[in-house]
């Protein structure tokens, strides 16, 4: 069903659900970085105390993070923005390009190939995190030098994410305008146009 942009000029971007499903998912993983600097982080620990509420908090909040993902599965526009999120496009390519050369032509879709990365880069970093988080909570579901792997790669990809959600609040914090989409669910069609040409917001897909 066409989506066209409104007499003000602006342009429907995301759904109810999807802004939801951001924002808690969002929260979620906020509370998961918090709560583990709180537990490696001595000054931290130190400060707030409670270790035996804070992994509690730690543990359940990361169990939790893929499920308003898979709630987000019942919404028609979700799955249709998760089918753009995993399709990468000749002009994605371009887009790659472009910003190794530091060009602004930059084509793309209603995402961008960045956005893209970031996304598949996150989802799977996440399910190794629960995967990891799993092994070292039920210590009888694996041998002691699977756990100690487990541990390793579940601190080191914690900082590594940490690292990425910064370097993604900071792009954002540089893009008012996508921040209103996410807030708002509608975008100026300008904006649109500059930054995403090759998304036909009129249509149902690209």
């Amino acid at each position: 069903m066409p989506r066209p942009a409104d007499t003000s000029g602006r342009v429907p971007r995301f759904t109810p659900a999807e802004r939801w499903i951001h924002r808690v998912t969002g929260a979620l993983m906020l509370v998961c970085l918090v709560t583990a600097a709180c537990l490696y982080y001595p000054p931290l620990s130190e400060l707030v105390g409670r270790r035996r509420l804070v992994v509690t908090v730690h543990e359940w909040c990361g169990l939790a993070l893929p499920v308003p993902v898979l709630l987000g599965l019942a919404s028609r526009a979700f799955r249709a923005d998760l089918s753009r999120l995993n399709r990468f496009a000749p002009y994605d390519r371009e887009w790659l390009r472009a910003v190794r050369r530091r060009s602004y032509r930059r084509p793309a879709g209603k995402f961008n190939a960045g956005q893209k990365l970031y996304a598949s880069w996150t989802a799977g970093a996440v399910l190794v995190m629960i995967g990891t988080g799993l092994l070292m909570w039920f210590t009888h579901l694996a041998p002691l030098v699977w756990r100690t792997g487990a541990t390793f790669v579940h601190d080191w990809l914690t900082l590594a994410l940490a690292v990425v959600i910064v370097g993604h609040i900071r792009m954002a914090m540089n893009d008012p305008e996508s921040r209103r989409g996410l807030r708002t669910g509608s975008v100026d069609e300008t904006w649109a146009a500059r930054e995403h040409p090759n998304w036909e917001p009129y249509r149902d897909s690209e």
